[in-house]
């Protein structure tokens, strides 16, 4: 065998690798129903839960909390998973910019069985449209 091959198959057998490795570590979209089944059956792993804030009738999001003066790294919030259940998700960072104006929320993290509430590692965030039925939303500065 020439040594362009044997190099032509390490490379291919270490990319393998890679794929299958990061294949493992993917993590799933789930409720938080699922959630804590999975939290009570000692599964670790991140999930993904999509969802929205739970908002008021005046349009405020509902149990929110953030308070950088006593602690600018807790950040908690109530939210309605894709099959309206409710949790209290806490996010151990700043409070990401415009969370008060998203659409839709995807929280990546865990149920803790022993607070009962879903403790966030990653938030990500879909804001709402500019356009609204092809048409130019103007914001005043």
């Amino acid at each position: 065998m020439k040594k362009t091959h044997i190099i032509a198959l390490v490379v291919i057998a270490i990319a393998i690798t890679m794929i299958i490795s990061t294949i493992g570590d993917a993590s799933t979209y789930a409720s938080f129903k699922e959630a804590k089944e999975m939290a009570e059956n000692g599964e670790k792993g991140s999930i993904h839960v999509v969802g929205e804030l739970i908002k008021g009738a005046d349009g405020k999001p509902l149990g929110m909390k953030y308070e950088p003066s006593v602690d600018p790294n807790h950040f908690e919030f109530m939210m309605r998973d894709s099959l309206n259940n409710e949790e209290l998700v806490v996010f151990k960072q700043p409070k990401p910019q415009d969370m008060d104006k998203s659409e839709k929320v995807v929280v990546v993290g865990h149920m803790d069985l022993n607070t009962k509430q879903f403790e966030a590692e990653q938030i990500l965030l879909k804001c709402p449209s500019k356009y609204n039925n092809g048409e130019l939303k103007v914001e005043s500065e």
